[in-house]
Order: C-alpha cells, then structure tokens, then sequence
C-alpha cells in the first residue's frame, strides 16, 4: 500500500510540495503544483498551450506563444498592445504598424499629409455656394515646423485648412480650405495671417514656375437637378472660352503656363458645344474648368498668390461668374461683353475684385497703381 502511494506521489519542481497525481500540471515533463502553475504559466489565446510567463507575448488583455504570435500578430508601434496582423493600421508616412486607436490619435495629429489624403468636408458659413481653395506655396520646403505654424493661425477657432504635400512643387506645401462661402473667406478663414507668415517663413507662390490657386465650387449651387446643373456649367465654360483673353490676364499665368495646367476647351458657338467637348474628356482634369469631380467644378486658371486681395478676388471672380451663368440664358452669356461683365459688379459685394480689375486694367480702362503679388 505504500508502494503504491510513493509511486503515484509527484513532487512540485518549483516549491517541493507533494501534490496529488490528479491535480498536477505537467510542462514539458516537470510536474506543478496548482498555486506554482498558475504564477508562473499562462494559456497561448490563440493555441491554447502552456507558456511560461517569461516566454509569453503579452499586453494586458492577452497571452500568445512565440509561434503564435509571430505567425499571426504584431505590436502597435505606438501603445504597444497585441493586433492581429490583417487589422494593422499603417499611416501614409509611416511603415510601422498602427491598432485603431493610435491610428486615429495619428491622423488626427498628423501635419503635413500625402496627396492623395481628403478628409470629409465640414462646411463653414451661410448660403448654398461654397468655395474650396487649394493654394500651393513653394521654396519653402517641407517642414512639419512650419506647416504648423500656418495650421495654427488658420485653425485657431475651427478646423478650416489642412495641408498635404504636392509632386509638383519643388519643395513646398498645398494648403486646403474645407468648403467655405464666399464671406466666411472674406471675414472669418484667417487668411491674413497665414499668408503674411508664409512670406516670413520663405514660401513664394506668384513668384515661382510651380504654383498654382484652384478654387472648387459645389455642384448643387447651379440646380438640384444633373440637368439644371449641366445647363448652368455649360455657361460657366462658355463665358470662360468667349473671354479667354481677359481670364489669362486675370489669371498671372503665362500662355504656355496655362496650357500646361489650365488648358482651354476651345472656342464653340454655344454653351451646349462647349460642355459636350469637355465631357468627352479630351483635356483630362488639367483644363481651365475641370469638370471631372462627381460633387465641385474647379477653377484652375489662377496663379498662386500671397497676396491676400488677389486671394480674395480670385475667390470673388469665380462667384461672378458662377452668378452670372445662373441668372442668365445662353444667349444672354453669349452676348454678355467684357465690359457689361465688370461693369454690373458691384464696389459694395466685390470690393476685392474691383480693386484687381482696376489694378490689371481690367476694369473699364481704369488703372489704379499697386504692388506685385508674392
């Protein structure tokens, strides 16, 4: 009978205690007490085999083993915890990996972001026109320092402007506005400021080869309808063709500048001609008036500026002529001269757009003397 005791007795290889053969846990050939097996092994979550505490990858939640954990699980490089390999979040300027959260506080953070990042739009201001401006400032470079700076003017009482980098700078930013009407731009969108620190941290935009002002306009403003929309846009196009003189000397581009970026259409006798050219694509996005976006129409003809009255009329200039393609016909548009166009622009609601044509003698042959943009 002792026999028999002495050959089923187990001893603990971590405390020596005596245990009874049915509540051991053997490891490996080692057999353990109860209390010793669970301090020192844990549970693979995955496998569910005995690990050693000390062998065990593990964050607070869980317990993996080694091979587990290296076929199928990696750490986030910022909070350490487990993630499974095929849920990693990577960030657009980074290669290590990213669990939901981090990747969020990382995005939300992050400064200066890649071409091809669009957050959802937030909307700013009164009314049902709304104008995204996308400005590119060069000579500057790259740096998350400054791009910080110009973020932090912009954005001191809303998230109005982001910034992304652009393959066609030399080394320099794009700054982005969020959809904003024309007096949120004018009164509330810190536009001084950034501008003014632009210059001072070494950005130039009208004086480089590079730079280029776009302003997106939303499709609804012209009708509810795709149909109301494409009689209105077509006026747009057309007005823009009728006096492509004029519009290349609003615009600070030169000929071949602009056909690079900002290529016409070609002249048509109507409206009508113009919109089915451009549909059918033969100019890509890189034309005067891109139409190829499903919400905004783009105006890319406008040279960058820092200057903040040639900003602001840009802005103002496409909104005239926005206005003028609602209210009026196709033939109206077809008739509408130049000097009628300026002439019904009003000092009080354009005071910026005045100013410029007058400064460019563009306004009625009056000249008025001024300084060259940046």
């Amino acid at each position: 009978m002792n026999e028999t005791m002495e050959e089923t007795e187990l001893i603990c290889c971590e405390c020596g205690c005596v245990i009874d053969e049915s509540e051991a846990e053997e490891v490996d050939g080692d057999f353990y007490c109860q209390c010793c097996f669970e301090e020192n092994y844990v549970q693979c979550s995955r496998c569910g085999a005995s690990i050693h505490t000390d062998d065990a990858e593990s964050d607070d939640d869980h317990y993996y083993c080694q091979d587990c954990f290296d076929d199928h699980y990696t750490r986030c490089a910022d909070c350490g915890c487990i993630i499974s390999r095929d849920s990693a979040f990577y960030s657009d300027d980074e290669d290590d990996p990213l669990c939901d959260d981090c990747y969020y506080n990382h995005e939300r953070d992050t400064v200066v972001h890649e071409y091809s990042y669009k957050p959802e739009p937030e909307f700013f201001g009164d009314g049902d026109r709304y104008f995204g401006v996308e400005l590119e400032i060069d000579y500057g470079g790259k740096d998350r320092d400054k791009a910080q700076q110009l973020l932090s003017l912009a954005n001191r009482f809303e998230d109005n402007l982001y910034i992304k980098v652009d393959g066609s700078l030399d080394a320099g930013l794009e700054l982005v506005t969020h959809p904003m009407s024309l007096e949120y731009h004018r009164k509330s969108m810190n536009w001084t400021e950034v501008l003014v620190r632009a210059r001072e941290l070494g950005y130039m935009s009208h004086k480089t080869d590079t730079c280029g002002l776009h302003i997106h306009v939303n499709r609804n403003t012209f009708g509810f309808s795709s149909e109301e929309q494409d009689k209105c846009i077509s006026r747009v196009l057309y007005f823009v063709e009728h006096h492509w003189e004029e519009i290349l000397k609003f615009s600070r581009r030169t000929a071949s500048q602009m056909k690079r970026w900002a290529a016409r259409y070609g002249y048509k006798d109507n409206p009508k001609e113009v919109l089915e050219y451009a549909k059918a694509g033969h100019q890509g996005r890189y034309t005067c008036v891109n139409i190829t976006n499903d919400d905004t129409i783009e105006f890319r003809m406008f040279r960058g500026t820092l200057k903040l009255n040639t900003l602001i009329a840009a802005i103002q200039m496409v909104d005239a002529i926005c206005e003028a393609a609602i209210i009026k016909s196709d033939g109206e548009i077809a008739g509408l001269s130049w000097t009628d166009f300026v002439g019904s622009l009003s000092n009080e609601k354009y005071p910026e757009l005045v100013v410029y044509l007058k400064e460019r003698q563009l306004y009625i042959n009056e000249k008025i003397e001024f300084q060259e943009d940046d």
